[in-house]
């Protein structure tokens, strides 16, 4: 979350790592991702509209709350603890969108799901919820940015 460089030079680096991989390989990466995904904020937790900031699209309980600041991207998520598959991929969403500009987190592939080749691991069902939350970061940035 820490990384200066673009979103775009960031999802080749996630992508490359895993190209590399089987499937099955793909969603121990996905894990180790899992345990990096930062806690939720406190000030999020008791929020009293938590429920718009849930992925309608997704069977697991996710809630992403998109911000801008300054220009650049703030992420906060919460994932359903027996989630482990999402919790990763939110985290992956998480390094390449947090502290890029708005024009850069636009810029990035639409599709990073299939850029970092999970459909063969995961299968179509779970695919749609993930890309679904990339669409959410997407127009919820897309919104923010109209309204300055």
């Amino acid at each position: 979350m820490n990384d200066a460089r673009p979103p775009i030079e960031r999802l080749e680096a996630v992508a490359a790592e895993f190209a590399e991989l089987e499937p099955r390989e793909r969603l121990e990466l996905l894990l180790e991702f899992a345990e990096k995904l930062p806690p939720l904020p406190a000030e999020l937790k008791d929020e009293a509209d938590r429920a718009a900031h849930r992925i309608a699209e997704c069977q697991t309980p996710v809630f992403l709350w998109v911000d801008v600041v300054d220009g650049r991207v703030h992420l906060a998520a919460e994932v359903a603890p027996e989630a482990p598959t999402v919790k990763g991929f939110v985290s992956i969403l998480i390094d390449l969108f947090s502290g890029a500009p708005v024009e850069q987190a636009l810029a990035l592939d639409s599709n990073v799901v299939s850029r970092l080749g999970l459909l063969e691991a995961l299968g179509m069902m779970r695919m749609r919820g993930l890309q679904a939350m990339q669409f959410y970061i997407r127009n919820r940035l897309r919104a923010q940015n109209a309204n300055r």
